[in-house]
């Protein structure tokens, strides 16, 4: 028997304050007559991320800020199976949200308190993303840490290293970077000394129209330098925009990120952060405390459009 082909599509818990603790939204779809979270398919080279973000905003009129992953569901149609993943979701503060209007897809919206939400749901793998959301603190912050991308090699950089500019790869990857970042709105963009970190927010700089500082808190070791301290100064810088409460974007370094990113989850190795040229990390805190972090693969969307493909 043929394997099902596997459809994926992204989505979120949409949730915004309230008295009596969070409420989160869900719409009903008229032609399944059923109560769920917002989502949708992915489009043909399109990231995860993106998509969520896309859909939520399509189906709820609301724009929205991913937080932290949450847990992915799979089930089976009757001629597909079905990968969906998921993101906890602010309302973007500096995007006003538009009026919901009902049409074929989408007929009614509702904002429950998360018990009257998870009783409505009609199904139950939709529930258990609502409970691994409930399950979480409150999130206060969302950053993005990202590693510049591609820069050639630096034995064939004349110049000095601080100086070797992106290659076309890392000039794409840059640019695919700047499209997973921009969906936290952030309000600072922060870079290492090098050119080639620099380089890698530009993109994204003028997208968002904020200028790139430069922190050479996230620069990694120089010659004399102990590294741990190095480690430690960018640390505590995360977890100092963290408790600021402001959405932020920091490009560094291989030697910096995944010692800085134990250190801040207070677990793990620097191992299990190893983080590519031009990949990155979102990170979702509860005051400077690191609670969820999920890796910012801008190539998933290569491998959505090679799969559209086949």
């Amino acid at each position: 028997m043929a394997a099902l082909r596997t459809v994926r599509a992204a989505g979120g818990v949409l949730w915004r304050p309230a008295a009596g603790g969070p409420e989160i939204c869900l719409i009903h779809r008229p032609k399944y007559d059923d109560w769920s979270l917002p989502k949708g398919k992915l489009d043909p080279g399109e990231h995860p991320l993106t998509a969520a973000v896309r859909e939520v905003g399509e189906e709820t009129a609301v724009p929205a800020v991913p937080q932290v992953r949450l847990p992915a569901i799979r089930y089976e149609t009757r001629d597909a199976a079905k990968l969906v993943e998921y993101w906890s979701m602010r309302p973007r503060p500096d995007v006003e949200a538009g009026p919901f209007t009902p049409n074929a897809e989408v007929d009614d919206l509702r904002w429950l308190p998360v018990p009257e939400a998870r009783k409505l749901l009609s199904y139950p793998h939709d529930g258990r993303v609502v409970d691994a959301f409930a399950a979480l603190p409150p999130i206060t912050a969302v950053l993005a840490v990202v590693r510049h991308g591609h820069a050639g090699r630096r034995e064939a950089w004349p110049g000095a290293d601080s100086a070797r500019p992106l290659d076309e790869a890392g000039a794409l990857e840059s640019r695919e970077l700047a499209e997973l970042c921009a969906h936290l709105g952030p309000q600072r963009l922060i870079s290492a000394s090098p050119r080639r970190c620099q380089q890698t927010l530009a993109p994204l700089a003028a997208a968002v129209d904020l200028p790139v500082e430069v922190d050479a808190s996230f620069d990694e070791p120089r010659s004399g330098d102990r590294p741990e301290q190095r480690h430690e100064v960018a640390a505590e810088r995360i977890r100092a925009l963290a408790a600021a409460g402001e959405p932020v974007v920091v490009c560094s370094q291989g030697k910096i990120i995944p010692d800085a990113l134990c250190r801040v989850a207070g677990q793990g190795t620097p191992r299990d952060f190893h983080s590519p040229k031009g990949t990155g990390w979102l990170l979702a805190f509860a005051g400077d405390r690191l609670i969820g972090w999920d890796r910012l693969l801008p190539s998933d969307s290569r491998v959505v459009q090679a799969s559209s493909r086949s």
